[in-house]
C-alpha cells in the first residue's frame, strides 16, 4: 500500500481518463480514499440519486444562488448573460453543472428548458444543493443527464435567484471549488479535489483490487471476512505479488 502522497493543493485541470478510472470504482471505495488523504468533509448531505444505476465521476462547474432581493436582481446580468446560463455554457463532456441553493426546496435550479443548454453540449449532468423540476421531461426526452439534488418540486424561483457562477460552493455541508470532481452513484455523491483525483484514483483502484482479493480468499477457504477484512499491510504486499505473477 503506497504511502500518502504530499500535495501542493492547487487546483488542476483533471483529465478525462482519470475521471474514467473514476467512474470504475464504487463510490464508498473513492470516498474511503479521498478520507485517507485527509478530505474529511467530502459527502454531499441529504442529497439523492435522481438517475439510479447510472455513475457519475465529472468536473464541477459552480453556481451560486442568492436569496431573492430587488438590487440583487439589478445588479445581475440578464438573459444569455445571466450566471446561471454562463455556468451552464461552461460545461461539456466531462463536465457537471453544481449549484448550491442551500437546500432550498421551493427554488429549483431549471426546469427542461433551461437544462436543454446542459443537453446540448453533452454534459454529464447536475448536482443540485436543492430542488429540480420536471425530471420526468428530462427523462422522456432523453436529455441524459445525471441528476443529484435534494427533491423534485413543481416550484419555480420564488425565494433566490442565479447570482454567481465558477466559484466556491457549499453542497450539503461539502466544500465545491470549481474544476473539483463529483463523483456519485446510488449510494450519494462525493468531492474529490481538483489536486487529489489522480492519487485518489491510484489508491482507490489499489484498494478495490485487494478487497476483491480477499473476497476469494474467505470464500476459498470458507472463513469469517474478519480473518483478512479490513485489509492490512501483508494483504497489500500479497496482492502486489500476485498481479506480478500474473503479469497483470
Amino acid at each position: 500500500m503506497a504511502d500518502t502522497p504530499i500535495f501542493d493543493m492547487k487546483p488542476v485541470h483533471v483529465p478525462d481518463e482519470v475521471l474514467e478510472g473514476l467512474k470504475k470504482l464504487p463510490t464508498a471505495t473513492v470516498y474511503g480514499a479521498v478520507r485517507s488523504m485527509g478530505s474529511t468533509l467530502n459527502v454531499c448531505e441529504g442529497l439523492k440519486a435522481f438517475s439510479p444505476g447510472q455513475k457519475m465521476a465529472a468536473r464541477a462547474r459552480t453556481l451560486r444562488f442568492l436569496p431573492l432581493r430587488d438590487d440583487l436582481h439589478a445588479d445581475t446580468p440578464k438573459g444569455e448573460a445571466s450566471p446561471e446560463y454562463v455556468a451552464m455554457g461552461k460545461c461539456g463532456p466531462g463536465d457537471v453543472l453544481v449549484a448550491d441553493i442551500a437546500g432550498d426546496v421551493k427554488t429549483v435550479v431549471a426546469g427542461d428548458v433551461k437544462l436543454l443548454q446542459l443537453k446540448m453540449n453533452n454534459a454529464d449532468g447536475v448536482v443540485i444543493n436543492g430542488a429540480i423540476r420536471d425530471l420526468g421531461v428530462l427523462e422522456d426526452e432523453d436529455y441524459d443527464l445525471i441528476v443529484y439534488a435534494t427533491a423534485r418540486s413543481l416550484h419555480g424561483g420564488p425565494t433566490a435567484s442565479p447570482a454567481e457562477e465558477d466559484i466556491q460552493i457549499n453542497v450539503g455541508g461539502a466544500l465545491v471549488r470549481p474544476g473539483d470532481v463529483m463523483v456519485g452513484d446510488d449510494d450519494g455523491v462525493i468531492v474529490v479535489p481538483s489536486w487529489m483525483a489522480a492519487a485518489v484514483l491510484e489508491h482507490a483502484t489499489e484498494h478495490e483490487e485487494v478487497e476483491n482479493y480477499i473476497k476469494t480468499k474467505i470464500e476459498a477457504e470458507g472463513v469469517a471476512p474478519g480473518k483478512y477484512y479490513p485489509p492490512q499491510p501483508e494483504s497489500f504486499a500479497e496482492w502486489a505479488k500476485v498481479k506480478k505473477e500474473r503479469g497483470l
